[in-house]
């Protein structure tokens, strides 16, 4: 569908990468590049400039743009009028998540609500604070649910909750038996970050910033991508680590990991609702953003 081929367009312009844009829309590169040939055919002139190592729009590219963006936002309301005219709420919704929200909580949630509304689809899309803004960015998620901090020129942010990191220790740690354990004990420890770009990793930096901590004095055993892959890492003795209490109440339940308070501070951080300002909510948009925003989230710790 020519929309499709928009949407493409697009996210190549704002993102000025071909392979970015791939991995954004899970179209392989020769498919985003027929994708954008087609279009060139068509208004028979080029619209990007792959002259340099950068990717910009050419004069005409900017004139597509413009419009592009203007066209997809007309079919956005187009669905949202027809859907109120007939009175059924109907469609499909993209959420981008960052790992702790769309690993820990939605699916839980998104279960519960498709249960009230089978006739709107979920297409949940996990990866860090980073990406989920780029991918908003880009059109491709309708709404964004991050635990990051996120630059708000474009976008709308709203809390949605608060998250308590905590401190995870295998059982055999001699830490097991405390409840709490200080910042200078932790600098001391193997220690499991997250990777860059990820909101629980930018939380951590802050609360060592604020105790004049940088990560470099850390004792850091490993970097990974994943909060299940430190989990498991902290569970077979690679080191101690901090991360959401929700990401940990399964191993809390079953004894599996000991979660730990920091004794200097609590580090509360919010999960925050993001969406484009210039995006047009549909009605099966404005139904989840109801459903998010009072969903008794308590329940999922008990």
């Amino acid at each position: 569908m020519e929309d499709h081929k928009l949407k493409v367009f697009c996210t190549v312009a704002e993102t000025r990468s071909f392979s970015k844009t791939s991995e954004i829309i899970h179209l392989t590169q020769p498919a985003v590049s027929l994708q954008i040939q087609a279009l060139e055919e068509k208004y028979e002139t080029k619209l990007f400039d792959r002259s340099s190592n950068t990717v910009t729009l050419t004069p005409a590219g900017e004139t597509l743009y413009k419009y592009a963006k203007e066209i997809l936002a007309l079919y956005a309301s187009a669905d949202k009028a027809i859907g109120k005219q007939t009175g059924l709420v109907k469609g499909s919704l993209a959420v981008g998540a960052g790992s702790n929200i769309g690993n820990y909580l939605l699916p839980s949630l998104i279960t519960e609500f498709r249960n009230a509304h089978p006739k709107i689809k979920i297409y949940l899309h996990v990866s860090n604070t980073k990406r989920v803004v780029e991918l908003l960015n880009a059109g491709n998620v309708d709404i964004g649910l991050v635990e990051g901090d996120v630059v708000r020129q474009k976008m709308v942010v709203k809390k949605l909750l608060s998250d308590e990191l905590v401190v995870i220790v295998p059982l055999h740690h001699p830490w097991a038996k405390k409840k709490e354990v200080s910042v200078s004990d932790i600098v001391k420890e193997p220690f499991i970050f997250r990777e860059a770009g990820s909101g629980t990793r930018q939380v951590i930096e802050k609360f060592l910033a604020r105790h004049g901590i940088t990560p470099h004095e850390m004792n850091i055993s490993s970097i990974l991508g994943s909060t299940e892959a430190i989990k498991y890492a902290v569970e077979n003795g690679l080191g101690v680590s901090i991360i959401s209490r929700w990401a940990a109440r399964k191993e809390d339940k079953y004894g599996i990991l000991r979660l730990l308070n920091i004794k200097e501070e609590k580090i509360v951080r919010d999960f925050s609702l993001v969406l484009h300002k210039n995006s047009v909510s549909s009605n099966s948009l404005e139904e989840f953003l109801t459903y998010l925003k009072s969903y008794p989230y308590e329940k999922l710790l008990q």
